[in-house]
């Protein structure tokens, strides 16, 4: 098989402070769309019911339930729409442009009632310290279509690798999934004993909800449009284990925030790297033997090689 040369513009660079506020705005026109998945489906541990997901156009709800209906909403990077379907096959969408919250709020939820949709949410956002509730929220209505596209692009590359990494893990994992409270994308492996209680203490987000995502041990990474020029991929352990903030880990650029409690790798050292793919796997490797190693997870027991599970018997 031949290998796919790299090319710098696959990993598209993406200024943090030069889309800033169109990224403030998309991260609220998703907690919209992640409230309403919210109050239709079906609750599943850690709060994954909620979560969105990369598409081959944008992020997606996945299929939402309704009664005896599904529908599913997608936020559109290519065509700068929401596109909110059902399954009969109606399909209403909203336009991806400058505009308040509040306007977002108005039109989204007149487009879920015009296809007899009702869906009631709390309009208060989460995880954020100014939580304007979203009929109310004129200051936020930012939208540059170029870094919407670029952001989506980061989010396609992030997905594919960090579904790679997965793939090496037997034990209970989350899918590759986007969490709108926080606007991140994650991934999380579970060694398969219970956590310490959470303390919370996440803004405008009740401890309950901290206590539920957490009630195992894990070891997490991501991506997260922020904590760096371009953004940065991340990796945390919860609880914490002795050692793990000095254990050593890949490539030279990644380093432990004690202020954040996790390793963070710069998104601007993985695009330049002459291997990002191989680059992002380091990293991602070596921060989770961080957690495996000192918490003393069952490594033997949840790690296999996907390649031999796939072969023939």
């Amino acid at each position: 098989m031949t290998e796919v040369p790299h090319r710098l513009e696959d990993w598209p660079a993406l200024r943090v402070d030069e889309w800033a506020k169109t990224r403030d705005t998309l991260h609220m026109w998703s907690q919209i769309v992640g409230k309403i998945r919210l109050a239709q489906a079906p609750m599943i541990n850690h709060w994954w019911q909620v979560t969105l997901y990369v598409s081959a156009r944008g992020l997606t709800t996945s299929a939402i339930p309704h009664g005896r209906r599904i529908f599913d909403m997608e936020f559109d990077f290519r065509d700068h729409q929401l596109r909110i379907r059902d399954c009969s096959g109606a399909e209403r969408t909203v336009a991806l442009a400058p505009k308040p919250v509040a306007q977002f709020y108005v039109e989204t939820t007149a487009a879920l009632r015009e296809l007899d949709l009702d869906v009631r949410i709390r309009t208060t956002p989460t995880e954020v310290e100014r939580a304007i509730p979203f009929e109310d929220d004129y200051e936020h209505a930012s939208y540059d279509p170029d870094a919407a596209h670029l952001f989506w692009r980061q989010l396609l590359q992030a997905h594919r690798v960090l579904s790679e990494f997965r793939s090496r893990f037997i034990g209970k994992v989350s899918p590759v999934h986007f969490f709108w409270g926080s606007f991140d994308m994650a991934l999380t492996r579970f060694s398969g004993r219970t956590a310490p209680t959470h303390p919370g203490g996440a803004p405008n987000c009740g401890d309950w909800v901290m206590v539920e995502g957490y009630s195992h041990e894990l070891a997490s990474c991501g991506f997260w449009p922020g904590g760096g020029e371009e953004g940065a991929f991340y990796a945390y352990a919860y609880p914490e284990p002795d050692g793990f903030a000095d254990h050593p880990v890949l490539p030279d650029a990644a380093s432990y925030s004690p202020a954040a409690g996790q390793f963070q790798l710069p998104y601007e050292a993985v695009r330049t790297a002459a291997d990002p793919d191989r680059t992002l796997l380091d990293f991602l490797q070596t921060t989770y033997e961080a957690a495996a190693q000192h918490g003393r997870w069952d490594r033997a027991a949840l790690e296999d090689d996907p390649d031999r599970r796939a072969a023939p018997r």
